[in-house]
């Protein structure tokens, strides 16, 4: 039985999105808005759904909302993932597969810590999930700051998309409540941030200083054409050049300084190429 939802006071929760990518079934939309609503969010954006903005006025979207019809109502639809995430300074991606290649592995409860972490300093964050039939794909999942799988029974592993959007919601919500509450709780939201990115050589950095995605993205891009103008990227055969130095950084964490730094490499590459 659908029952309401108390409005929850922390801004916390109104700086989570969840982007279904490329979804195929009106169902599933409409099961996600109320599987989100239930754990207090209200931000769904859809990029490229298989059925066009029509898939938020569709019968059975509708019936499957069940109460969350507000959510359905306001979800946003976007030509593609790149859209979804304008904004976003953290991304997760969510996959049943494991990745040769991508951003660092994580758990459900740690990465929904290290996002809730990113929300407390105002930033926007998502968690992406990706279509019925192939999940995300490679490219996809390089868009996100970290690689989530839910470790389901391996005998029997199948999770419906909005079973997976539930879990994930309310992994984001406990932490989201967590620091809303301080004390013990609130230090243990951040324990399991700093467990998440324990790895990296700039774990102790302060939260604040950390470079958000678009920071990294920024400088992904002015690196590769730096890389071009060397002749060091060849842009007709890249290899997985870019892809390596993507997962790279990705498990560096890299604070806002060191992006700069690396820009500004790159720009007088291409100033000094120009000059001669």
């Amino acid at each position: 039985m659908s029952q309401s939802v108390a409005p929850v006071p922390s801004p916390l929760f109104d700086q989570v999105r969840f982007v279904l990518n490329e979804t195929s079934h009106p169902g599933n939309v409409g099961s996600a808005a109320r599987a989100i609503k239930t754990m207090g969010f209200g931000q769904l954006v859809l990029a490229a759904p298989r059925f066009g903005a029509d898939v938020l006025r569709d019968p059975e979207a509708i019936a499957l909302a069940s109460g969350a019809d507000d959510v359905l109502a306001n979800a946003r639809v976007v030509a593609d993932l790149d859209a979804a995430l304008e904004g976003v300074s953290w991304a997760v991606a969510l996959s049943a597969r494991t990745r040769e290649y991508g951003p660092p592995n994580a758990e459900p409860r740690e990465s929904a810590a290290l996002a809730v972490q990113h929300a407390g300093q105002g930033e926007a964050v998502a968690f992406v999930f990706g279509s019925e039939r192939t999940g995300l794909s490679n490219t996809d999942v390089e868009r996100c700051n970290a690689l989530v799988h839910i470790p389901a029974n391996p005998v029997y592993s199948s999770l419906n998309l909005s079973q997976a959007v539930q879990l994930i919601a309310y992994e984001v919500r406990m932490a989201c409540l967590g620091v809303e509450r301080g004390g013990a709780a609130a230090n243990a939201v951040a324990a399991l941030a700093a467990g998440a990115v324990s790895a990296s050589a700039n774990a102790g950095a302060p939260h604040d200083h950390l470079a958000t995605r678009d920071d990294v993205e920024g400088m992904l891009a002015h690196l590769e054409r730096a890389l071009v103008d060397l002749d060091y990227l060849d842009p007709d055969n890249p290899k997985k050049l870019m892809t390596r130095l993507r997962r790279l950084f990705a498990k560096s964490h890299l604070e806002r300084e060191e992006v700069n730094i690396l820009r500004g490499i790159s720009k007088h590459i291409l100033e000094r190429k120009i000059r001669r």
